[in-house]
C-alpha cells in the first residue's frame, strides 16, 4: 500500500509529464507505482523528489501526501523563476527554448544546468542545422571554455538573447543600457562564462575540403601598401617572383603540365617555410614569457602543414630529380634563415610579405586552372579535366572517389586564398591580440544564433524582437 519512489521513477515522470510549454498546473497520479511498492516512502525519497522537481521546473510548489490507505499524488504548481533581462527574444521563444533545454537536462543529469554532453544532445536535435563534425567541435569548445563545468538554463537563455541582440544590430542599446552586457564587453567575459583555453591546443581548422562553390570561386584581390613596411614587402615579393620565374622556367604564354608541376613543387617547398618558422618563434616566445599565445601558433602550424600537403600531393604526380632536390635544400636554407631573422625583427612585415606571396600564388593557380579548362582535347592538360587526383588529395580535400586533378587545383587555390587573407589580417593585428579567425566565444555565439534561428523556423509564431524589455521566463 505504500509508495516507493526511486530517482529513475522521478526522471521518468519528468520526461513523461513535465514538458508542457505553458507550464500549467499538472497533476501526477502515482497509483501504478503505489500499487507495486512494498516499502514506505521515506523522508529521503521525499527530498529526492523535491530536488528533482525543483531542478526540472525552477521554483515549484510541491504538495506530497501519503497515507497508508490513500495512494500518493504530487501537485506541481506553475513555475516561478527569476526575472530575465532580455533584448531580442519574446516570451513565446523563451518558453519554447526553455522547454527544450529542460527536456535535454532531464534526459541528462537533471541538475538545471547545461553541460557539454547536454549541449551536444541539444544540437543533435537540430541535425539539419548542425553537422556531426560541428556538434563534436562545439561540444569540445564548450567543455574547454567551461573547464568541464556547466551553465544554468536561465544563463543559457540569456546568452542566446545576447547573441541575437548583437545580430539584430541592437549593439548600441546593449552597450549603453545593459550593465551585464557591458561587463561582458569590458572584461572579456562571455555570457556563457566560457574562456579561451581551447585556443592554446585545439586545431585552428579541423579539416579541409567541402568547399562551397562560392569559396572555390576565388577572386583575385590585392591589398594596397599603406606603410613603408608594406611597400618594402611588396617590392621584395616582386623581386622574388622574377627570380622564381627564371629558376623554374615559367612563362604565362607556355603553360604545360611539365612546367606546372616543376613550378608548384618548388613553390610548395618554400611556401611551407613561413608558417612553421613563425610558429617556432611564437612557441619559444610563449615559453620564455610563460604566457598564452592566443591561438596564433596553432593556426600557423596548420598553414604550414597545409602547404606541406600540397607538396606531398604534387610529388605523387612527378618525382623530382636529384638536382631539383638539391635546389630545394639550398632554397630552404637561404629563404628559411632570412625569414626567421625577419620575423624576429618584424612579424608585421613578414605576414604582409606572405600575404603578397599568396596573392601571386592565387594568380598562378588561376592561370593553371584556365589553361586546363581551355586546353584542346587530346593534350595532357586536357586529360587533367578527367584524370583522377592522387589518393592523398582525394582524402585530404574530400574530393570524392572520382575527384580530378582539375578539382584538386580548385581546392589548392582556395587554400592559398585563405592563407592570403589570413596573413594580411595578421599583419594588422596587435602584439597580444587573440586569433580572430578561431575565437571560441565567437564560434559559440554563432552556434547560439543558428540554434535560435532553427527554433524560430520550426515555430514561426515565436519570433525574436529587437525591442528590449524586461520579461519573466
Amino acid at each position: 500500500e505504500y509508495a516507493c519512489l526511486t530517482i529513475s521513477n522521478i526522471n521518468d515522470l519528468n520526461r513523461r509529464y513535465c514538458t508542457n510549454n505553458n507550464q500549467s498546473i499538472m497533476m501526477f497520479s502515482m497509483q501504478r507505482i503505489g500499487r507495486s511498492a512494498k516499502t514506505p516512502m521515506t523522508t529521503a525519497v521525499n527530498q529526492a523528489l523535491a530536488r528533482q522537481a525543483t531542478s526540472a521546473f525552477g521554483t515549484a510548489a510541491l504538495n506530497i501526501s501519503s497515507t497508508r490507505r490513500n495512494k500518493p499524488t504530487v501537485n506541481v504548481f506553475p513555475i516561478q523563476t527569476r526575472s530575465l533581462s532580455l533584448q531580442a527574444l519574446d516570451m513565446a521563444a523563451v518558453r519554447q527554448i526553455k522547454a527544450e533545454l529542460m527536456e535535454v537536462d532531464a534526459n541528462g543529469n537533471s541538475d538545471g544546468r547545461i553541460d557539454a554532453d547536454e549541449l551536444k544532445a541539444l544540437l543533435k536535435r537540430h541535425n539539419t542545422t548542425f553537422t556531426d563534425e560541428e556538434i563534436i567541435e562545439l561540444g569540445e569548445l564548450y567543455y574547454a571554455g567551461k573547464s568541464g563545468g556547466a551553465v544554468s538554463i536561465d544563463k543559457f537563455i540569456e546568452a542566446i538573447d545576447y547573441a541575437a541582440a548583437n545580430a539584430n544590430g541592437d549593439d548600441k542599446h546593449i552597450r549603453d543600457n545593459d550593465e551585464k552586457a557591458q561587463h561582458f564587453r569590458e572584461t572579456g567575459r562571455h555570457p556563457l562564462g566560457v574562456g579561451r583555453c581551447g585556443l592554446e591546443y585545439m586545431p585552428a581548422k579541423s579539416n579541409h575540403g567541402h568547399y562551397t562553390e562560392e569559396e572555390l570561386d576565388v577572386k583575385l584581390t590585392h591589398v594596397e601598401p599603406a606603410t613603408f613596411s608594406d611597400r618594402l614587402a611588396l617590392g621584395a615579393v616582386k623581386t622574388v617572383r622574377v627570380l622564381f620565374d627564371t629558376a623554374t622556367g615559367w612563362r604565362n604564354d607556355n603553360i604545360t603540365s611539365t612546367n606546372i608541376l616543376r613550378r608548384v613543387i618548388f613553390l610548395e617547398t618554400i611556401a611551407a617555410v613561413p608558417g612553421m618558422s613563425a610558429a617556432i618563434i611564437r612557441h619559444f616566445k610563449s615559453l620564455r614569457s610563460m604566457e598564452r599565445d592566443g591561438g596564433m601558433l596553432q593556426m600557423l602550424l596548420e598553414e604550414a602543414n597545409n602547404e606541406r600537403m600540397h607538396l606531398l600531393t604534387f610529388v605523387r604526380m612527378r618525382d623530382p630529380s636529384l638536382a631539383f632536390r638539391a635546389a630545394v635544400i639550398g632554397g630552404q636554407f637561404g629563404f628559411g634563415s632570412m625569414f626567421i631573422l625577419a620575423y624576429i625583427i618584424s612579424p608585421k612585415f613578414c605576414h604582409r610579405f606572405v600575404g603578397y606571396v599568396e596573392e601571386e600564388a592565387c594568380s598562378t593557380y588561376t592561370k593553371i586552372i584556365k589553361a586546363i579548362e581551355d586546353a584542346p582535347e587530346g593534350t595532357e592538360l586536357a586529360n587533367w579535366r578527367t584524370e583522377q587526383a592522387p589518393n592523398i588529395a582525394k582524402s585530404y580535400w574530400k574530393l570524392g572517389e572520382h575527384g580530378t586533378v582539375l578539382d584538386l587545383m580548385y581546392a589548392v587555390r582556395a587554400d592559398e586564398a585563405e592563407h592570403r587573407d589570413v596573413n594580411h589580417l595578421l599583419s594588422g593585428m596587435g602584439e597580444n591580440q587573440i586569433n580572430p579567425l578561431y575565437d571560441p566565444q565567437a564560434k559559440l555565439d554563432a552556434m547560439l544564433l543558428k540554434y535560435v534561428k532553427d527554433m524560430m523556423d520550426k515555430n514561426p509564431k515565436a519570433e525574436p524582437t529587437t525591442q528590449p524589455a524586461e520579461r519573466a521566463a
